[in-house]
């Protein structure tokens, strides 16, 4: 299977890097990382492009080394116990045009040995004002939200996943129908997939699949922030 596509191979690096997680094994073998991680990742962007174009042209998937959807492999440390280098997953996400961070409404692609591979759409941890926005669009067009949550081929592949409050949000009405997402902290979306999924030229097409059938859901919160879809 070549190079310029997921395969085993790639599960192999991440498998090692996991028992090598220092600068002098990394180092040793990054020009194995530039191969059968960073080339295909990048690769697997590009041929999102035109599937992310059907779903909203305003969701990029942006295929550059540096400051695209790629991930960095660097952790940044500084504020946690962990003090390990790198990342043991391959994160790719594609973000709303205006959206500067993981926070920003997306579409979300995790390779992982020890979390597992899936896709995931929505928001991480908004922003207060973000989540605000949200909530009140909810309890404005409650029937909207109903339809995009509920919607057939959304839940077929999907699970909302993510952070709640213990209690109502403050100001929200404690009895409301839909209280269980109005305490909602992560709107999150999550989708599970095999390794397999992914490996060859055909893996693209497959995280498309599921990202055209969250579209419903990504639709709602994008246009609760007043953000064009």
């Amino acid at each position: 299977m070549s190079d310029a596509h997921f395969s085993p191979t790639t599960f192999e690096f991440l498998a090692e890097l996991i028992d090598h997680n220092d600068k002098a094994w990394f180092e040793a073998n990054k020009a194995r990382y530039e191969r059968v991680v960073r080339t295909p990742a990048l690769a697997f962007i590009r041929a999102l492009q035109p599937m992310m174009a059907t779903i909203s042209r305003h969701f990029v998937a942006d295929d550059r080394k540096v400051g695209g959807s790629l991930m960095r492999i660097h952790r940044d440390v500084r504020f946690s116990a962990d003090k390990t280098p790198y990342k043991t997953n391959i994160g790719v996400h594609i973000r709303h045009e205006v959206g500067k961070d993981v926070h920003a409404p997306g579409f979300y692609l995790h390779l992982s040995l020890d979390e597992g591979c899936f896709v995931g759409v929505g928001m991480w941890k908004p922003e207060a004002s973000a989540l605000k926005a949200v909530r009140e669009r909810i309890v404005a067009a409650p029937a909207a939200w109903k339809k995009a949550r509920d919607d057939a081929g959304f839940r077929a592949c999907f699970e909302i996943v993510g952070d709640s409050l213990k209690r109502p949000p403050r100001g929200f009405d404690p009895e409301h129908a839909y209280i269980d997402d109005l305490r909602r902290t992560d709107h999150l979306a999550s989708s599970k997939l095999a390794p397999k999924d992914l490996y060859g030229a055909a893996g693209p097409s497959r995280v498309g699949e599921r990202f055209a059938a969250a579209k419903p859901y990504a639709r709602f919160l994008t246009q609760a922030l007043d953000l064009p879809f």
